[in-house]
């Protein structure tokens, strides 16, 4: 079973039906006893950095989701779903956030030429295999270059380089996939990608 962790903020329906269509089993959750029972976990996200953290960890939600990863069970961030992983945003700085990998997500540079927020298709490029990462088995399928969809004005910065899957340049280059171990982050919406999102998303229901 997959759980969607629900707690107001996310694209929770997109996300579901996609999980859904590629047959994936399904619960929307707000509880955190009820990832006790799921195999994976998706953290979907749209809103600000510091509203979500104080939701989540009202509910307990935080403390679970980290006890359950510690287990070893894929989880998956999506747009602020993935920020939430880093440790601290320049939308919220006094937020904490989950600090499961060590960085800060950062407010895009503004220009003239490319307006704030980024919304629209934009190509990922994969880095080389990551050691510890099973980066080739969610991006299994993916080429180069592939077109995916965004919505966002911040990015994540990880401290340590080697958990970047994959990349994007939008004035800069930033991370767009992120992975370590069992956790993985996606700055764009692979629910909305077409072909190449639900590819990832079904990489992400085969993981083992």
């Amino acid at each position: 079973m997959l759980a969607i962790v629900d707690y107001g903020m996310g694209n929770i329906h997109s996300v579901k039906k996609a999980l859904q269509k590629l047959g994936g089993k399904v619960k929307v959750v707000t509880d955190p006893k009820e990832l006790l029972g799921a195999e994976k976990i998706v953290l979907p996200g749209v809103g600000a950095f510091d509203d979500a953290v104080s939701v989540l960890r009202r509910r307990g939600l935080i403390a679970a989701i980290k006890k359950e990863i510690a287990k070893g069970k894929p989880f998956l961030g999506i747009c602020l779903g993935m920020q939430l992983l880093f440790e601290t945003s320049d939308e919220s700085p006094k937020a904490k956030g989950m600090a499961l990998l060590k960085g800060r997500v950062r407010s895009f540079p503004r220009k003239k030429s490319l307006p704030v927020p980024q919304i629209g298709w934009n190509t990922i490029d994969k880095v080389a295999r990551l050691p510890g990462c099973q980066v080739a088995s969610i991006l299994k399928g993916i080429p180069d270059n592939s077109y995916v969809y965004f919505c966002h004005s911040y990015y994540p910065d990880p401290k340590d380089k080697s958990v970047i899957a994959a990349s994007t340049n939008y004035g800069i280059n930033f991370a767009s996939v992120v992975c370590k171990d069992n956790i993985f982050g996606m700055q764009f919406h692979p629910e909305k990608s077409q072909a190449v999102g639900l590819r990832i998303l079904k990489n992400f229901i085969e993981l083992c």
